[in-house]
């Protein structure tokens, strides 16, 4: 059964600024989900050096924006970092002797980039939470993973938890490897199911049908599919046979997927994102 995320955040945690680096989708999904959670607009702040994104977040959420990393840094209690795999280090870098002084919780929604190398070049000993969610949190349905440091408190799990519950459902993992495997499932997962739709759809459209009613049928099938999957009780290799009759329709298709290796070409898919996850760490890590 789904985790529902929309409940009411209130309570001490809301007297505390959440800000966030970078003013671009991800961040804007989050800042969205908290407010519409209950928390203070007074309480949530995003900077980014280009204008046009600062003014996007303005315009989308009626949210303060700055320029600068540094003054954001120094008014925020949480501090999300969301931004470029490519950009973390001299942003980090930047902003470091205000993290010192600050000491905020740290929230990482960078792809790749560990933990260590993040506390490092924040200057060390502060409390970090990696999180990968995925596009999906732009419409409140995201499903997040979560790994946190030694030096994060059961407090300070609390809040990095709300933060993403609010866009979402969220699972914490004791080994930071696997924040790369859940890169691989849920963050990247969404290009899988819309590339089976968008494959579906041709098929359907090469066999008879207008793209109008391909593409009703098989959104709407994938829709249920999910809903059956997510609120039926069921696992999905016990749904798959309940709607496959033998000598059926279903069958027949079905046992072509599997000839073609369907389950192996997920998997090597899967191996291949962890694998550049662990490429964007190691390259840009450093």
């Amino acid at each position: 059964m789904r985790t529902p995320h929309n409940v009411k955040i209130i309570g001490p945690m809301t007297t505390q600024t959440i800000g966030f680096i970078g003013a671009g989708n991800m961040a804007r999904s989050l800042a969205g989900g908290l407010l519409n959670n209950g928390w203070p607009a007074n309480r949530l702040l995003l900077s980014d050096p280009d204008a046009n994104q600062r003014r996007g977040a303005e315009q989308a959420l009626g949210l303060k924006t700055l320029a600068a990393n540094a003054a954001l840094a120094d008014a925020a209690d949480v501090l999300v970092m969301a931004v470029k795999p490519q950009t973390l280090k001299a942003i980090a870098e930047e902003i470091a002797t205000t993290v010192q002084a600050k000491r905020p919780l740290v929230i990482s929604v960078v792809a790749g980039i560990r933990v260590d190398d993040i506390e490092r070049w924040l200057g060390g000993n502060l409390p970090v939470v990696r999180v990968m969610p995925n596009t999906a949190a732009l419409i409140g349905s995201g499903a997040t993973g979560l790994f946190a440091n030694a030096s994060v408190t059961a407090a300070q799990r609390d809040a990095a938890e709300s933060i993403l519950l609010a866009v979402g459902v969220t699972v914490w993992v004791e080994d930071e490897a696997l924040i790369d495997t859940i890169t691989a499932i849920s963050g990247s997962g969404p290009a899988y199911f819309f590339l089976v739709m968008e494959v579906l759809e041709k098929a359907a459209i090469k066999h008879g049908l207008d793209l109008k009613t391909a593409r009703l049928l098989t959104l709407e099938t994938a829709y249920g599919a999910a809903k059956m999957a997510l609120e039926g009780g069921e696992e999905p290799a016990q749904l798959r046979q309940r709607v496959t009759s033998p000598g059926g329709t279903t069958e027949k298709a079905v046992q072509t997927l599997e000839a073609g290796r369907i389950e192996s070409i997920f998997n090597d898919a899967v191996v291949a994102a962890i694998k550049r996850a662990r490429e964007l760490g190691d390259l840009f890590g450093k």
